[in-house]
């Protein structure tokens, strides 16, 4: 078992979700840093960070994400911070989408869902501590349009959020939300030219955000953030005010 504490960034590789891996690991944290294809990346960060371990399961896959909690049981013996980061943007109007991508889209929330019942069970209701962040979207908020599967999940994240935090109430584990504006990703640089113009228009501080400015929050709600559960922490520049 891990003397440090443990925390699991799913989507750990990329973007956001590798800009917390570093802001957690430099908390203290053994960051376990969760892929599905970007193995590459991932041994990367990992070899920056020098404090974690790599994780590789398909979230939409309940098996793989039984498995993978049982190797984390192996490895550390704990997780006190669950980083729910993992994301898929499947992009159509809703004339054009088929059937079978928004299942697709969709069942990584099952599978957000399903990780985190299996990881409050197997570690965080048994020491009686954790916390748990999701990363939402401004979106799930404005709504988006050719992307209505994807601010469907991003929406259902922070109701989930809400209604977790009520259901632990008592169990000292803490459940909030951080929900990025318009961030350098690379969902966000696939975007039209047009697309971001017009998004860029419309943010107070008149600039894209950087994944730092996101993990930054993540980070304080990981490790200080003790009177705050069942929030929406909102992260965009002034695109909106929630």
């Amino acid at each position: 078992m891990m003397e440090k504490p443990v925390a699991l960034v799913t989507g750990g590789a990329t973007g956001i979700g590798a800009a917390c891996c570093r802001a957690l690991a430099a908390e203290g944290f053994q960051v376990g840093i969760h892929y599905r294809k970007s193995a590459e990346r991932a041994q990367k960060l990992l070899t920056e960070i020098k404090a974690g371990f790599l994780i590789q399961a398909d979230l939409t896959n309940m098996e793989q994400i039984e498995a993978m909690v049982s190797k984390l049981k192996d490895i550390t013996g704990r997780v006190d911070v669950l980083v729910n980061n993992a994301g898929r943007s499947i992009n159509a109007d809703i004339f054009s989408m088929k059937i079978d991508q928004f299942d697709e889209q969709r069942a990584l929330t099952r599978g957000i869902w399903y990780l985190t019942k299996t990881i409050l069970r197997q570690f965080m209701l048994r020491s009686s501590a954790g916390r748990i962040i999701n990363i939402s979207s401004v979106v799930g908020h404005t709504g988006n349009a050719g992307q209505i599967p994807y601010t469907m999940e991003k929406a259902a994240l922070d109701a989930f959020t809400k209604s977790l935090a009520q259901e632990l109430q008592g169990r000292n584990i803490l459940v909030n939300s951080v929900a990025p504006g318009f961030v350098a990703t690379d969902i966000t640089e696939k975007l039209p030219q047009e697309a971001k113009d017009k998004i860029m228009a419309n943010i107070t501080l008149g600039r894209i955000g950087k994944p730092e400015e996101i993990a930054e929050v993540v980070a304080f709600l990981a490790k200080k953030g003790t009177y705050i559960t069942g929030s929406v922490i909102h992260v965009n520049g002034g695109l909106y005010g929630g």
